[in-house]
């Protein structure tokens, strides 16, 4: 789940994106998380799959899904789900909840800080003004989010939390997957990179 190095001497917080062969869904998440929280961000951001063979590249279709949301594919090793994965995540994100109830299998006491990637962007938008205090730096920012959203599950109606699976499908499938993916992190990424007071 490392994104290169932590920042020196500082506090970190990990995001850990699951679907089912790493190829995908939780790959363009990763990438396109990374784009957005830039580089040396504190916020370190991988992704794992629940059936996965290690080692693979995205997928083409998805790389170019990707690509036209300003992601950087390169370099991309797909990576099974593991408890010891799902343990070190401050947040883990899923692709459905089939992947969430998967990794919360691993490791249960994960239940708290894991939602479908639809779910935790339905919460974030739903989190009232200055809850999310902008004068805190990304790991507080990110550690706030994570107890607001937590405090509004099951209070927020959340339509279609699950993202289907492009695999196999067509380049517009893999659009439909990569931008309802990205319109899902909009209003996190934003509390995390600039958030108001």
């Amino acid at each position: 789940m490392e994104r290169t190095h932590p920042p020196e001497g500082g506090e970190t917080f990990r995001i850990l994106f699951v679907c089912t062969g790493n190829i995908c869904r939780s790959a363009m998440a990763e990438r396109l998380a990374r784009a957005a929280l830039g580089p040396g961000s504190p916020i370190l951001v991988g992704s794992a799959g629940t059936h996965a063979r290690p080692g693979l590249p995205m997928a083409e279709r998805a790389c170019g899904a990707l690509l036209r949301l300003g992601g950087d594919p390169g370099g991309f090793a797909s990576r099974p789900l593991t408890a010891a994965a799902v343990a070190g995540a401050d947040l883990v994100l899923a692709a459905s909840s089939e992947h969430r109830a998967a990794a919360v299998a691993l490791h249960p006491v994960a239940a708290a800080r894991a939602f479908t990637i639809v779910e935790f962007g339905a919460l974030a938008r739903a989190v009232p003004a200055g809850r999310v205090p902008g004068h805190e730096g990304p790991v507080r920012r990110a550690r706030a989010l994570l107890e607001e959203t937590g405090a509004l599950r099951g209070l927020v109606r959340v339509e279609r939390p699950d993202i289907a699976d492009p695999y196999g499908g067509s380049r517009r499938a893999y659009r439909d997957a990569a931008r309802r993916i990205a319109d899902a992190l909009a209003a996190p990424i934003r509390l995390l990179t600039h958030a108001t007071a």
